[in-house]
């Protein structure tokens, strides 16, 4: 039986942009199959350039890491992880994990105990008390992996298409103020059949 060949672990680069849209691609179609009808993905597949521009950004931010795996010389996993407070106003450091990725190719290799393994070392050296993982409701495989290695639920994360929610609180303002403005209409038509000398 032929060695499994080790996984190597390093910073994403610009380069990475095409493999690293695969490697999503694939894990949110995984995840979609597993769900099928329950849940609706935001994944919208970006452009390389996007892609590019993007990863420029998560670089440019300070404790903020896209972590890659690869065997063979091919990007396999993947992890995003940035350090911030637990709260605007404490100074508990945490560090969030965003995205847990591993190809379907190459699951129960080790390939998501080597990213976690290089996303400790990262809240080490940077003295974060806790870990929290935000992952997609409908990738079944990361919640199973992390609730084995101790993450435990702690928050109900929700999502809605900015669209839609602006569309929803114009139309729940404007019921408001027609609702409002026939209050005071029947407060006044009152006030003035009240007023009203009787014959």
């Amino acid at each position: 039986m032929a060695a499994r060949s080790p996984v190597v672990l390093r910073d994403a680069g610009l380069a990475d942009a095409a493999a690293l849209i695969e490697l999503w691609e694939d894990g949110v179609a995984a995840g979609l199959d597993a769900d099928a009808g329950q849940q609706q993905s935001l994944w919208r597949r970006p452009t390389v350039d996007e892609a590019s521009l993007t990863l420029t950004e998560h670089q440019s931010r300070s404790g903020s890491r896209v972590i890659v795996a690869l065997v063979d010389d091919e990007i396999v996993g993947a992890t995003v992880c940035q350090i911030t407070t637990l709260t605007p106003i404490t100074p508990t450091r945490v560090l969030v994990v965003t995205d847990l990725q591993v190809s379907t190719r190459h699951r129960r290799r080790g390939v998501a105990w080597a990213l976690l393994s290089a996303v400790a070392d990262h809240g080490d050296d940077h003295d974060c008390e806790v870990v929290l993982a935000c992952i997609p409701a409908q990738a079944r495989e990361p919640h199973r992996y992390l609730t084995k290695v101790g993450f435990s639920q702690v928050a109900v994360l929700r999502a809605i298409q900015a669209s839609k929610l602006r569309s929803r609180l114009t139309a729940r303002s404007t019921h408001s103020r027609e609702t409002g403005r026939m209050i005071a209409v029947r407060r006044t038509l009152r006030r003035r059949q009240g007023a009203r000398p009787t014959a």
